[in-house]
């Protein structure tokens, strides 16, 4: 599973927040309005990080048209998902690992946590 750099994370940001494929442009015109250093981004810096997470295999991009569209080719729970199990799959004591991580959340997510533990048993 890949991890993302910080532009990365930006551009992936914005596909998963989208109801639509987006061109580079596009992404480019929305990253600099949230205030980032976009302003200064050239479209093939866009098309370049497009680039790499396509073929980090986290965005499809549509070739019927120009200028290409690319689209978040999983969900942003799916790729935490796949980070979450890569770190367990490193770990030498999972259970360790778990109990950290339960060790650090809020009492509104141990619930939260506990009720899809029960669903899951029930099924």
């Amino acid at each position: 599973m890949a991890s993302l750099g910080d532009l990365e994370r930006s551009v992936m940001d914005l596909l998963w927040d989208s109801t639509e494929p987006l061109t580079a442009n596009d992404l480019r015109d929305e990253l600099a309005a949230l205030g980032t250093d976009a302003k200064e981004l050239a479209v093939t810096t866009v098309l370049t990080v497009l680039a790499r997470l396509e073929k980090k295999g986290l965005v499809e991009r549509e070739r019927s048209s120009r200028p290409h569209r690319y689209a978040a080719s999983s969900s942003r729970e799916d790729h935490t998902v796949g980070l979450l199990n890569e770190a367990l799959g490193t770990a030498q004591d999972r259970e360790a690992v778990l109990a950290r991580f339960i060790g650090g959340i809020s009492a509104d997510e141990a619930a939260s946590l506990r009720a899809i533990l029960d669903s899951v048993k029930s099924a």
